[in-house]
């Protein structure tokens, strides 16, 4: 047998395990609200060619090996648990499993690495909290799309109604164009499973949800109740008001908490989940998810802050160009934005560093912040430049994100990689808020220079639905429980 042969021999056998290992995920996610993860990333509704693509990755940015093979018995071993609703990080059981001196079976480790996840004290199944989007543009398209794909498990949180404008609607036209939207996206690809629509019922059927369509172009005219939806999450990605009168509006019968999809003005509070969601109190009935930007900055800056210090830092933001400007110059109330947004970059504004105070509060470095819009229609990057307290080497830095992004209560926030060549369009579709490119960081001293990229449509809509998760008391643990 040559090492050609070899190689191959060896690709089977991993292929072999990772398409045994997808009936296993897909019950623990289906009948235990399990949701199995490789350090961090979800490997529920994988292909087998997916599921060996993450555990690569995995090893590329935790610098060990780590293959199917490894990871198996511990998957197998799950499943012999009661387990509670939780996720559950196969990635972090083997670390911490290859870390350990007691030379424990696998079938062992992996019952007191979950403990948490099963026995008594353990978190039981619960009724679905209602969920109502207010508009049904780029965000609230993807927000869409991860909350039925949420709803899979029968767990936590379910999407009963989008609200949309009244002008020219309420016909089967306008409901299919709604419904091709959602099925179909240029930048995201098609919808993962079936779209129908109901005309008679007004509503779009998706994976066999039923999402009702409701046209109105007053808040204050909506009875929720009326639809059968009670104690729901409102989720405005319009924009349209973004402080606590407008917003209030919201709060109808049937409509306990609002969040919004931008930065909040006034006493509305800027959640950046990963790093202040813990801050939310429980009465809180209005709240902000801040921007995409501030979600990129804020983690691998507080990351930073807490191992080096920060004395002052600058973001500069180069973002794709997004719906408020036009294809072509034209008219727009902000100067700049009116230049044709596909031809042009464009100097504009960012709130994101003044944010950071929000959701930073701690942190009293100044932070200044510009942006640039240009011609790609998705993904951003984010230049953070900061000023240490100590001095620091680059391997140091990039070891200390790098284990950040691994094993940390961020590690959901922040992704790390290494690849030499890596571009834009290669981060189309991550859930992380921000990934640290290594090869593009630059330390001298104590000045840090860090390239962070960020999907500002998927990747910020999946800090939304983790915030809104939170709130609505179903973001479920994980375990092994990530190093403070």
């Amino acid at each position: 047998m040559t090492a050609n042969d070899d190689s191959f021999t060896n690709w089977k056998n991993r292929e072999e395990i990772a398409e045994s290992m997808i009936p296993i995920i897909g019950k623990l996610h289906r009948e235990r609200d399990v949701t199995v993860l490789l350090h961090s990333r979800s490997l529920v509704n994988k292909s087998v060619v997916s599921i060996l693509k993450t555990h690569r990755f995995a090893r590329q940015i935790a610098g060990a090996e780590l293959s199917v093979t490894e990871t198996m018995p511990f998957l197998k071993a799950l499943t012999t648990l009661d387990l509670g609703p939780s996720q559950i990080d196969l990635g972090m059981l083997a670390a911490t499993y290859r870390a350990d001196d007691r030379g424990l079976p696998v079938e062992a480790f992996t019952a007191e690495a979950v403990a948490g996840a099963t026995g008594a004290d353990k978190i039981e199944r619960r009724e679905p909290r209602d969920v109502v989007l207010y508009g049904f543009g780029r965000i609230g398209r993807l927000l869409a799309r991860l909350l039925i794909e949420k709803a899979g498990s029968g767990n936590g949180l379910r999407l009963r109604a989008i609200v949309v404008r009244n002008s020219g609607g309420r016909t089967a036209e306008d409901l299919v164009k709604r419904a091709s939207l959602l099925r179909r996206d240029s930048i995201h690809g098609q919808f993962q499973g079936t779209i129908t629509v109901d005309e008679a019922a007004e509503t779009i059927v998706a994976n066999g949800n039923e999402i009702k369509v409701i046209y109105s172009d007053d808040p204050t005219s909506v009875d929720y109740t009326a639809y059968g939806i009670k104690d729901a999450i409102l989720i405005d990605n319009t924009g349209r008001w973004r402080d606590r009168e407008g917003l209030s509006k919201h709060l109808r019968p049937g409509i306990d908490k609002v969040v919004l999809t931008a930065p909040g003005k006034g006493d509305v509070p800027n959640i950046v989940h990963g790093v202040n969601h813990d801050t939310i109190k429980p009465d809180e009935r209005i709240l902000s998810c801040a921007s995409c930007t501030t979600n990129a900055i804020v983690p691998p800056l507080k990351a930073m802050a807490d191992e080096y210090g920060v004395l002052r830092g600058h973001v500069e933001t180069v973002h794709s160009f997004t719906n408020d400007q036009n294809l072509l110059d034209n008219y727009h109330k902000s100067e700049r934005r009116g230049r044709s947004a596909p031809l042009n970059m464009v100097i504009t504004e960012t709130g994101a560093a003044s944010a950071v105070a929000k959701a930073l509060p701690g942190l009293k470095a100044r932070i200044t912040g510009s942006s640039i819009r240009v011609p790609v229609p998705d993904v951003s990057i984010a230049i953070l430049n900061l000023q240490l307290a100590r001095e620091a080497t680059r391997a140091e830095v990039l070891d200390h994100l790098r284990e950040v992004s691994l094993t940390s209560p961020l590690k959901r926030q922040i992704d790390f990689i290494s690849a030499p060549d890596a571009v834009s369009s290669d981060f189309i579709g991550s859930r992380h808020a921000s990934i640290v490119d290594a090869g593009a960081t630059k330390v001298e001293g104590d000045n840090a220079i860090l390239y962070l990229w960020y999907d500002n449509e998927f990747g910020y809509s999946c800090q939304v639905v983790r915030v809104v998760q939170h709130v609505s008391g179903v973001e479920y643990p994980t375990y092994p429980a990530p190093a403070v």
